[in-house]
């Protein structure tokens, strides 16, 4: 078995990349994304719901600059409040 921790993921960077965000129900994606980017364009596309309705997932996509950008939109989107998970 391939063990991919020890790999690191090669880009050629600036590149689009895409997030899956999971919010409850009651929020309201463009305005959580729409917070977070301020001034970057994205496309946001709802994706499911979940089975009880208590979720709802999305696809972000938006281009990154660098390693350091990725990263650093993934821990903003992960630390709002209305944000269940990030993918």
């Amino acid at each position: 078995m391939i063990d991919l921790s020890k790999e690191k993921l090669q880009l050629d960077y600036p590149c689009s990349w895409k997030y899956k965000i999971v919010i409850h129900e009651k929020s309201n994606a463009n305005k959580i994304t729409e917070e977070i980017f301020i001034e970057r364009e994205f496309s946001l596309e709802k994706s499911k719901v979940s089975k009880k309705g208590k979720f709802k997932s999305y696809s972000l996509e938006l281009l990154v600059h660098n390693e350091d950008d990725r990263k650093e939109i993934y821990k903003m989107l992960g630390d709002h409040k209305d944000i269940k998970m990030v993918l």
